[in-house]
């Protein structure tokens, strides 16, 4: 455990699982005090994600680390409940530096294989509502606090490119938060805030190791299913990319831009929880050039 980011608070909206839950770990492992915020509780019962996830469950790990953190049950939808997060962090530590969109919620109103019209129009409006504008209410209650002291916000996104994403619903939430990332860079430059849309590259998050039928210890053997699981990384790696990030005092540079798990491990050094060094887009083109 390091004391790079002592002193400093983050905020990790979305922090139940995935990418969420290793970002809100390694920030809480570089020394900040880590606010760990999702839906699904052991008192409220779980999201509409299904998931045995809980955002209790992420605070207890991280404070098994060593780490700081505080686990709070909000719904990023509702700009009251935001509203009433933002006041009680500013009441509990008078600080805010990082905040981390991690919010999705998602994946069951996502159609796969369906042409947009042929798409629920409720679950695809939905999937926009639960990943683009919970992102929006989050940085707007939260963006005051984040200027008394200039911060970072990084809004956690789903590939760094242009191409199309197969699902008309997904590619917009996954392209506007990579524009939300843009637009907050410049709103919030003269406020010495930046702002940075951060890909990781195929995550082994809890449900993807459910639906190959595997666990992290045996991962590998869902390579047979899919050989581009041989270049997967766990959510501690692009979570010690943010941390990195959040400590670098010139992180300012990279702001509006949307940078993958694999860039922040070439500027930072980054390794994974085994020592790796996925990089995504150079595996995946050494195998598949485009």
């Amino acid at each position: 455990m390091s004391d790079n980011l002592g002193s400093k608070v983050a905020l990790v909206a979305g922090a139940t699982r995935g990418a969420g839950r290793g970002i809100a770990m390694e920030l809480a492992l570089a020394g900040a005090t880590v606010v760990a915020t999702g839906r699904s509780s052991r008192i409220g019962g779980a999201s509409p994600m299904r998931r045995s996830e809980t955002i209790e469950e992420t605070a207890e790990l991280i404070q098994a680390a060593g780490g700081e953190c505080v686990a709070r049950v909000v719904d990023h939808s509702d700009s009251g409940q935001v509203a009433g997060l933002v006041d009680w962090i500013r009441d509990e530590f008078g600080r805010l530096d990082v905040l981390v969109n991690d919010i999705w919620g998602g994946d069951p109103l996502t159609e796969w294989g369906k042409l947009f019209w042929e798409h629920s129009l409720e679950n695809g409006l939905a999937l926009l509502r639960t990943a683009v504008d919970t992102h929006l209410i989050t940085s707007w209650h939260a963006a005051p606090l984040l200027i008394e002291n200039g911060g970072l916000i990084v809004e956690i996104t789903d590939g760094v490119h242009d191409r199309y994403r197969e699902n008309l619903f997904y590619d917009l939430a996954k392209h506007s938060v990579n524009r939300l990332a843009l637009a907050q860079a410049c709103e919030l430059k003269a406020n010495g805030v930046a702002a940075v849309a951060v890909s990781p590259g195929f995550l082994r998050s809890e449900a993807v190791l459910d639906h190959f039928g595997v666990s992290e210890s045996n991962w590998r053997d869902a390579i047979e299913q899919d050989s581009h699981f041989a270049y997967s990384e766990t959510p501690r790696f692009v979570g010690r990319g943010v941390a990195a990030l959040a400590a670098d005092p010139n992180a300012a540079r990279f702001s509006g831009q949307a940078l993958g798990s694999w860039d922040l491990s070439d500027e930072y050094g980054c390794t994974d929880v085994d020592s790796s060094r996925p990089h995504w887009r150079k595996d995946v083109e050494a195998v598949e050039p485009e």
